[in-house]
């Protein structure tokens, strides 16, 4: 779980930097896509931890 958070967080950080280059946009979508990374680790988490077990 913890390497599936990094890898997420990691490619909206990595994504943003690259986007900021394509569109001259330094830091914004850097920042924001880092952002969505961590909201988007965080959701993965929890949708894990919600999971009903069978």
């Amino acid at each position: 779980m913890a390497l599936q958070m990094g890898i997420t967080i990691f490619l909206g950080v990595w994504g943003g930097q690259k986007l900021d280059l394509l569109w001259h946009t330094t830091p914004w979508l850097s920042v924001l896509c880092s952002l969505l990374g961590v909201g988007a680790a965080l959701y993965l988490m929890l949708k894990e931890f919600l999971r009903p077990r069978s």
